[in-house]
C-alpha cells in the first residue's frame, strides 16, 4: 500500500488577499479574511443547489507545504512538545490536505466567496462537501 498512487485534480483555485503562510492565520477563524473559489467550467454542473448562507466543508491541496515533515511544534511554539503531524493540523505534512469549514457568502457563477478562508492566493481546491445538520466536522 505504500506505493499506491492516487491521481487527484484541481477542481478550482483559492483567490485571496493571503499571498504567504507568514500573513496567513493558523485557523480560518482567526482572522482570515473571506476569499473566492473559482471553478474550472467543467465541474459547473457540480456547483449546483449551493447557496449563500451554506456551511461547507472544503478540501484544498496545500501546494507550498513541506511534504517531508512527520513531526512539528503544535502552533510553531517552540515551548510545545513535538507533536506527529497526523495529530495536529499543520500544513506541512505527507499528503498535504487542506480540510476547511467555511460559509458561502454569495454564488456568482463558477464562483463561490467564502468567509474565513486561511489559505493562500492560488491554493488548489480539490472538493466542496455540505456540512450535513448535527455534524460536528471542525
Amino acid at each position: 500500500m505504500a506505493d499506491a498512487q492516487f491521481t487527484v485534480r484541481a477542481v478550482g483555485r483559492v483567490e485571496s488577499p493571503l499571498r504567504t503562510r507568514a500573513e496567513a492565520p493558523k485557523q480560518g477563524d482567526e482572522g482570515a479574511p473571506g476569499a473566492w473559489l473559482a471553478f474550472e467550467p467543467e465541474v459547473a454542473r457540480g456547483l449546483r443547489e449551493l447557496a449563500a448562507g451554506q456551511e461547507v466543508l472544503l478540501l484544498t491541496w496545500l501546494d507550498r507545504a513541506d511534504r517531508g515533515v512527520l513531526a512539528v511544534h503544535p502552533r510553531g511554539d517552540l515551548a510545545r512538545p513535538e507533536t506527529g503531524v497526523f495529530a495536529t493540523r499543520s500544513p506541512d505534512r505527507p499528503n498535504p490536505i487542506g480540510l476547511h469549514r467555511v460559509t458561502i457568502l454569495a454564488v456568482d457563477g463558477l464562483r463561490l466567496r467564502v468567509s474565513g478562508l486561511e489559505a493562500l492566493d492560488g491554493t488548489p481546491v480539490l472538493d466542496v462537501k455540505p456540512v450535513l445538520p448535527g455534524s460536528a466536522e471542525r
